[in-house]
């Protein structure tokens, strides 16, 4: 378990200009806890690269509010009846 000072650091830390963040700093930068943070990452395809960070520019473009690129191409679908 974190203890209390050490969220305190980490959240420093996150909000600092680093461009790569470890999963925990992730979780305090996003404010969304684990499963929440690798459900979102995964709609908006973002992973963590070799050595076990995320992309702050990623993330940055998980928080803008836009949909997803999913949802994006599901928009884009258009469906076809059948008439009887």
């Amino acid at each position: 378990m974190v203890k209390r000072n050490d969220i305190t650091i980490m959240k420093a830390v996150a909000l600092c200009y680093k461009p790569f963040l470890k999963p925990e700093e992730a979780m305090i930068y996003c404010n969304l806890g684990r499963t929440q943070l690798s459900k979102k990452c995964e709609e908006y395809g973002i992973f963590k690269n070799q050595s076990g960070y995320y992309s702050r520019e990623e993330l940055d473009k998980m928080l803008s509010g836009k949909p997803s690129p999913i949802e994006d191409q599901a928009n884009q679908l258009k469906f076809r009846f059948r008439k009887k």
